[in-house]
């Protein structure tokens, strides 16, 4: 059976300027993540964010962070944002560099590992490095915006990561980050992804708790059975 559905909220679409006051909301409002996305400007050509961000983002919430790092060298600043309060931290496959090695220095932090693959990359890239990861990460938009439309040609990869990871009796979250809204959860869901990640669709919108809980109705509708 595909795990429990969890809504990650991605604060790349909240308000930056009352961003305590938006993180406490959407925790209140029954999240189970908070999604922050870390952009180089070189890797993604947009630049976000770094680890003083996430200390701020720490101290606003109990709940677990989802780091996502869109970076070239990722590896230079693990043991900053795990120090920083991250709790699970995500790196790209497509990166250069002893991707192995990087995953193990999460876990050396005390943190969980996720492998990210953006919406070209096909899922063989990282079967390899599925007993070494807690979560994969499917990008359904191009990396680097917020407010993209969902690329329906990651379906198919979603499906083909859960297939695997449930043939080899891995216990791996299938993450979806990108164009995430009521529309389509319930297909993400029953493709076998688990967590959905979600900007606009939750800050795009006055009351958070009615967006959490919609997402999570819709995606639990369409949750895949084993």
């Amino acid at each position: 059976m595909t795990p429990a559905i969890k809504i990650a909220p991605s604060i790349l679409s909240a308000d930056f300027g009352a961003l305590a006051k938006e993180v406490e909301e959407v925790t209140a409002a029954g999240a189970d993540y908070i999604h922050v996305d870390v952009m180089d400007g070189h890797f993604v050509p947009n630049l976000t964010i770094g680890p003083v961000v996430v200390e701020a983002v720490r101290r606003s919430t109990h709940l677990p962070l989802d780091v996502h790092l869109m970076m070239t060298e990722p590896s230079r600043y693990l043991d900053a944002f795990a120090q920083a309060g991250a709790d699970v931290i995500g790196i790209h496959v497509e990166v250069e560099g002893d991707i192995g090695a990087m995953l193990d220095r999460i876990h050396e932090l005390g943190k969980k590992a996720c492998i990210t693959l953006n919406p070209e990359t096909p899922a063989s890239a990282i079967e390899h490095l599925l007993d070494r990861v807690d979560q994969v990460l499917v990008m359904s938009v191009n990396p680097g915006f917020g407010g993209q439309k969902f690329l329906p040609l990651v379906y198919g990869k979603i499906e083909q990561l859960r297939n695997t990871v449930d043939a080899r009796g891995l216990k791996v979250d299938i993450e979806v980050d990108g164009g995430i809204s009521e529309d389509n959860a319930s297909q993400v869901a029953a493709a076998g992804a688990n967590v959905l990640v979600a900007g606009a669709a939750i800050f795009g919108h006055p009351d958070r708790k009615t967006r959490v809980d919609l997402l999570r109705q819709r995606a639990s509708a369409g949750r895949r059975h084993a």
